[in-house]
C-alpha cells in the first residue's frame, strides 16, 4: 500500500493536513519518521531505509534526488518511489494545494506497487 515520506524541507504540518483531509492516508514527516533520526543525513541513507518500510518519497529536490535514482537504476538498487514536486506548479508554502495534490494519488492508486516508480505531481495529478 502507498505511504509517504516528506522530505526534510516540507513542513510537518502537510502530514497532519493530509491525514485530516485524507482519513487513511499514510503520510509521515522526515522529522516525525523514526524520531527524526534522520535529518540531516545523506539522500541515499533514509531513501534506502525508507524503502525497506516501503515509504515513497515527497520531494521539491530534484537536483540531487533524480541523479541519485540514475545511479540506482544503473547499480539494480530499488526504491519504494518518488514523488517529485516543482515549486512553478505547488509552491513549497501551499500546504492546501499539496494536501490536496498529494490525496489523488493516494486515493486512485494506494494500493499498486510503487517500487522504483517516479512521478511528477502536479495540481491536476490523477
Amino acid at each position: 500500500m502507498l505511504a509517504f515520506l516528506l522530505d526534510e524541507h516540507i513542513s510537518p504540518v502537510v502530514a497532519e493536513e493530509a491525514r485530516r483531509k485524507h482519513p487513511g492516508i499514510k503520510i509521515v514527516a522526515l522529522r516525525d519518521w523514526r524520531g527524526g533520526s534522520f535529518l540531516g543525513t545523506p539522500d541515499s541513507v533514509f531513501l534506502a531505509e525508507a524503502a525497506r518500510e516501503r515509504l515513497s518519497l515527497v520531494t521539491y529536490d530534484q537536483r540531487t534526488i533524480r541523479p541519485l535514482l540514475k545511479a540506482w537504476i544503473e547499480q539494480g538498487i530499488a526504491h519504494a518511489g518518488v514523488v517529485f514536486v516543482d515549486v512553478r506548479t505547488i509552491a513549497p508554502q501551499d500546504f492546501g494545494g499539496l494536501v490536496t495534490a498529494l490525496g489523488k494519488p493516494w486515493k486512485s492508486e494506494r494500493r499498486a506497487d510503487w517500487t522504483d516508480r517516479v512521478v511528477f505531481l502536479s495540481r491536476h495529478s490523477k
